[in-house]
């Protein structure tokens, strides 16, 4: 995922209540229900603790991967209950009513609007089955940095051929968890059950591994992937002539570098892989997904001004204070037209504005983008001479499939390269869920698996390029 675009959006939520008046009963305990919006579910688990003023709850999100969030400006009385969350810039407010063993009401964030019902009790989820394969915790050694990951491998015969997967952008832990989907285990696991090893490590500074995300660039990020790739060569359960990548947009740009270096490459897989500069990428789609949320187009083009703007300052090192100036003008006036429940909620709008901005600024004077803002990944490709699978996604809007596509189908066609195939899976975003507008913001109300025929595209491809048979 391209961090350049900072996209927000936590529909995180939910409740607590109970008004503890004479004869009311206790909400101690555990709650399970879902949250409804845009025609999805989201589901919740609430737990309450104490009783009158000392009742506290916290909420966990399972599909967002959010655990323990506690929850605030509780208040009940009798059959009514209100209570809060925190979610990035804005606020989940919630109102409802308490009826027996079942709490149900509305919430607003923002926009959007929704409702929500929980009952009480309801057993916690049974423990997934072990798998059908080995699973290895490994630390791996790149220069100064280790590295943590999970190496799952396919349980008889050998060598098997493998996989590296590469993250995209942002401090990523190994399974590129987000709002409770784990893709890259997901695929660990099907690839592995079709008799495919993979490898999925734990970005710098996430989980188990050191270093500072932020203060590396792509080019690090891709030696970390060859040390990877040494780490399965030395191994007698891997075939050392079929290892290959698999990287997810920003890990898109870095298995290509890592491919034109090493001849221990044997392929690449390419989901959401761009073809042009971060700048053009990051222009594209802070349009595309401020139409998808239905900004106003005024808002649209001050928006890509103060993107310019900011760039330039990424490249000459000034102009920061007029950046900051500009930036927090547009912010508070995107929080002026919040609704007004949520401008309170907010505070002081203009506090909030330099809050925002600040975070902003302090992201894009890292030396992550400043190398991504003018990498263009057009003359590694043309350097790439290994079978290449290149996927994208109908409605994605962080890496656009039109403009990517037909600059990567240039690049190959003028190298000569004679082995690739790209595809566009219909209706799946930028994670290959089935998307509605393909927008973020849907991210967390999408089910949490890939479109039909995702995983089966990439394990028969994988297998077709190493000789080895995918029936499961």
């Amino acid at each position: 995922m391209f961090r350049g675009n900072a996209f927000l959006l936590a529909l995180l939520s939910c409740g607590i209540l109970w008004p503890l008046s004479a004869g009311a009963q206790t909400v101690a305990g555990r709650w399970e229900g879902a949250i409804k919006v845009m025609g999805r579910e989201l589901g919740i688990v609430i737990v309450f603790t104490g009783e009158g003023p000392a009742l506290a709850a916290t909420i966990d999100i399972p599909q967002q991967g959010a655990s323990g969030l506690p929850l605030r400006n509780v208040r009940a009385d009798g059959a009514r209950a209100h209570f809060e969350l925190p979610a990035g810039p804005t606020l989940a407010i919630f109102d409802g009513e308490i009826k027996a063993d079942i709490m149900s009401g509305t919430f607003e964030q923002g926009l959007v609007k929704g409702t929500f019902e929980a009952k009480r009790g309801g057993a916690a989820p049974a423990p997934d089955p072990p798998p059908p394969y080995k699973q290895e915790e490994v630390k791996i050694q790149a220069g100064a940095i280790s590295l943590a990951g999970t190496l799952t491998v396919p349980p008889a015969g050998g060598p098997h051929p493998a996989v590296v997967l590469i993250t995209g952008s942002g401090p990523q832990n190994r399974d590129e968890e987000l709002f409770g989907f784990k893709p890259f285990k997901v695929i660990a696991d099907h690839l592995t059950r079709a008799g495919i090893a993979v490898l999925r490590c734990d970005d710098r500074g996430v989980g188990g591994s050191t270093g500072n995300t932020a203060q590396a660039t792509s080019a690090d990020f891709a030696e970390d992937v060859l040390a990877e790739v040494q780490f399965l060569k030395a191994r007698p359960d891997i075939d050392k002539t079929h290892i290959g990548l698999l990287g997810h947009s920003e890990g898109g740009l870095i298995a290509p570098m890592v491919a034109a270096k090493s001849n221990d490459v044997a392929f690449i897989v390419l989901m959401s892989g761009s073809a042009l500069t971060g700048e053009r990428i990051m222009l594209a789609q802070a349009e595309l997904i401020a139409k998808a949320e239905h900004i106003p187009e005024e808002q649209i083009r001050a928006n890509a001004d103060l993107q310019r703007q900011m760039f330039a300052a990424v490249r000459s090192g000034t102009g920061w204070e007029a950046v900051a100036e500009a930036g927090e003008r547009l912010s508070a006036a995107a929080l002026a037209r919040l609704p007004e429940a949520q401008r309170k909620a907010i505070g002081d709008r203009q506090t909030a504005a330099r809050q925002q901005m600040a975070a902003q600024v302090a992201l894009v004077r890292t030396p992550w983008f400043k190398y991504f803002l003018d990498y263009d990944p057009a003359p590694t490709l043309a350097k790439v001479t290994v079978p290449v699978l290149a996927i994208f996604g109908e409605k994605d809007l962080q890496v656009p499939v039109a403009a990517n596509r037909q600059a990567m189908e240039e690049v190959f066609a003028k190298s000569g390269h004679n082995d690739h195939r790209i595809v566009v899976l219909p209706s799946a975003n930028h994670l290959y869920q089935e998307a509605n507008t393909g927008s973020a913001s849907e991210y967390a109300t999408l089910k949490k698996e890939f479109v039909p025929g995702f995983l089966d595209l990439l394990a028969s491809w994988i297998g077709q390029h190493t000789g080895l048979r995918t029936s499961r």
